[in-house]
């Protein structure tokens, strides 16, 4: 299977998340692809320290580095976390359970469910349950947490997906895609508080994130 990691100056986090990541898959067959969008700090050079492969993404954008890792990703499937120690990855075995168990080809995850104290401050709380609401709305799609980066999918799920944004928006747009085209569920999973500077714009990138359902849609 592979892990893929989008990054940009998380030196703080990225040998801690890597190291879980191990610890969660232990033995069995993986690789970690860490996709750097042009860190100035040490991000790469500790990846590479623990192990991981190291795919530089000179081009700017969140989705973008996801569809990179895509392309480069060799197996059947494919687990998605931030570099920030906020998902879990010890849970990426279940997640991986549910999509064999219940023959799907997607998993997402909902960080309302088991939240931390101090995981998401009262405007990202806001700004996610409008999009969500909106994602629900529109598309009639039965996510509770549009915005999660956690997924673990099959890889060959991913020709039926038509996936255009290279920013934020891509974390809704893969959603809506799988909930229509394939079999997807979401699972409840804990989130926690970042290790390492907040990189979100709570502003731009949810006004951004909100025109692009509407733009999708209509």
């Amino acid at each position: 299977m592979s892990v893929i990691i989008p990054t940009m100056n998380e030196e703080q986090s990225i040998g801690l998340v890597i190291d879980e990541v191990r610890r969660a898959l232990g033995s069995s067959q993986h690789e970690i692809l860490v996709v750097d969008t042009n860190s100035k700090d040490r991000t790469r050079e500790i990846a590479a320290e623990r192990g991981a492969v190291v795919i530089d993404e000179p081009r700017r954008g969140y989705g973008r580095a996801y569809k990179t890792g895509f392309e480069k990703a060799s197996g059947e499937v494919i687990a998605t976390l931030d570099a920030d120690m906020t998902y879990p990855a010890s849970e990426i075995p279940n997640l991986i359970g549910h999509l064999e168990s219940k023959g799907l080809d997607f998993v997402t995850t909902n960080r309302f469910a088991k939240m931390e104290k101090g995981a998401m401050g009262l405007k990202h709380r806001v700004g996610n349950w409008l999009l969500s609401a909106t994602t629900r709305i529109l598309f009639r799609v039965r996510v509770k947490d549009s915005q999660s980066g956690m997924w673990v999918f099959k890889k060959a799920v991913l020709p039926k997906l038509e996936l255009v944004s290279d920013g934020m928006a891509l974390s809704e747009e893969i959603k809506i895609e799988a909930f229509r085209k394939a079999k997807a569920v979401e699972v409840p999973i804990t989130y926690r508080a970042r290790v390492g500077d907040v990189k979100l714009s709570t502003w731009g990138d949810g006004v951004g994130n909100l025109k692009y359902l509407f733009k999708k849609r209509f």
